[in-house]
């Protein structure tokens, strides 16, 4: 049996056949009909929100995604999926793949870059591995909770990164995607965060929590989030030195579609108080 192919982001004595292998190899998938559709004149957009927010879905979602699931069934055909576009597929294994084909349509499909391809795999449920690519850019970030890298370009240098190390909310530079965040209570307390910021961000999505691992992002707070746009987050995250909850402080990041991500224990806890007190 050919052994499989290596994507150009890693090095050459890299196993093939291992998952990091395979993860990126999902993530080149993804860049091909992700990069086709952007910026393309005729590129439209179906609304899937059922009359709720408006909540676009491109060729380009459906396409990257399926790519992705064509490759697992052929190099992990034992692994679940779990996709933003076409839902769950049961495996025979304990792993799943997680995938967010583009995370941040809304960017997409105005022409902003800071959409990315999510990629995770899950181990009994929990995030083992992910990959943030940002295919326009040509910037990728993966972890697996233990280490964190990056790389632009397939013919750059592969750095580890590591988090700011900011411990005062007072310098701490703020993320979030939406500035409702969720429902009027969740708005509220991230809004009491937001107040003893230095610096408030908006519409960032995947970015800003690989942005976060690369140090130039101290906080992100979110809600209304679902297991695609999350996994792939965590081991990149954690791999860099974040600490990264859902909104109660012990439990896991998405628990009730919230994530609170900081760059030290001492940020997060901080936080974490101004919001469980707003909550």
């Amino acid at each position: 049996m050919p052994r499989s192919p290596l994507s150009p982001y890693l090095p050459p004595e890299t196993d093939p056949e291992s998952d990091l292998a395979v993860a990126h190899l999902l993530a080149d998938a993804a860049r091909g009909p992700a990069l086709r559709h952007f910026r393309a004149p005729d590129l439209a957009a179906d609304d899937k929100s059922g009359g709720g927010a408006y909540d676009p879905v491109t060729a380009a979602d459906r396409e990257a995604e399926t790519a992705m699931r064509q490759l697992l069934a052929r190099l992990r055909p034992r692994d679940g999926i779990l996709g933003e576009e076409h839902g769950a597929a049961a495996g025979a294994s304990s792993r799943r793949w997680v995938l967010d084909p583009i995370d941040g349509t809304r960017a997409y499909v105005i022409g902003a870059a800071s959409w990315g391809v999510l990629v995770a795999l899950e181990e009994n449920g929990a995030p083992a591995l992910g990959v943030i690519d940002q295919p326009y850019v040509d910037e990728r970030f993966w972890g697996d909770g233990a280490r964190t890298w990056h790389r632009r370009g397939a013919e750059g240098a592969t750095r580890a990164l590591a988090v700011s190390g900011v411990r005062d909310l007072a310098r701490a530079r703020l993320c979030t995607t939406f500035p409702e965040v969720g429902t009027p209570a969740e708005r509220a307390a991230f809004e009491a965060v937001r107040d003893k910021a230095r610096l408030t961000r908006y519409g960032l999505d995947c970015m800003a929590y690989a942005l976060l691992a690369a140090g130039h992002v101290d906080l992100v707070i979110e809600a209304g989030l679902k297991p695609y746009d999350v996994q792939a987050l965590v081991p990149v995250l954690r791999g860099a030195g974040a600490t990264v909850s859902g909104w109660r402080g012990d439990d896991a990041p998405g628990a009730e579609g919230r994530v609170l991500a900081a760059a030290t224990p001492e940020l997060h806890r901080a936080a974490l108080a101004l919001m469980q007190a707003a909550l």
